[in-house]
């Protein structure tokens, strides 16, 4: 199966969601200390990457 550049970006935008998904869940619910913060702050990072690759889509 051969994928264009707008769809390799596609699915490392969707990837990046959900990983930033995961790292806000695991900082909200998993740690109760000050490393949660980090981690829904390194979760909210891969929001703006995946919303910079979404931009990206077309133009690359």
């Amino acid at each position: 199966m051969a994928m264009n550049k707008n769809a390799v970006l596609a699915w490392a935008t969707w990837i990046m969601i959900f990983v930033g998904l995961a790292l806000i869940a695991l900082g909200a619910f998993r740690y109760d200390e000050v490393a949660g913060w980090g981690f829904a702050a390194v979760g909210f990072g891969f929001f703006a990457n995946a919303w910079v690759f979404n931009a990206l889509k077309g133009r690359v």
